[in-house]
């Protein structure tokens, strides 16, 4: 991704979504959200549901990874903190929000 930032718009999907800005970004990223939560109130347990979802979900990381580049934030970065996270309970991790 980090490549495509520099790419011409018309040669990348990715670089032309960077050329419109944070706020396509991120309605695009809304708009996947919604193409996810959609799919998996449909999913009845067929492969085809199931192929649904994955499809989604693949769309809407995706065009988080976007966004995060865009921010120049790297993945890892929500990695780690989402390592913090498993390291702690549930309800100490939200204790420690809300101090």
């Amino acid at each position: 991704l980090e490549e495509r930032k520099s790419a011409q718009a018309e040669e990348s999907y990715v670089a032309g979504l960077y050329a419109k800005g944070l706020n396509k970004i991120l309605e695009k990223v809304g708009e996947e959200a919604n193409e996810t939560i959609l799919a998996a109130k449909d999913h009845q347990g067929s492969e085809e549901t199931k192929n649904q979802v994955i499809h989604e979900t693949a769309d809407l990381w995706f065009h988080t990874l976007v966004m995060l580049s865009y921010m120049d934030l790297k993945p890892e970065q929500v990695l780690e903190e989402l390592e913090k996270r498993f390291n702690i309970s549930g309800i100490a991790e939200q204790a420690s929000r809300q101090t």
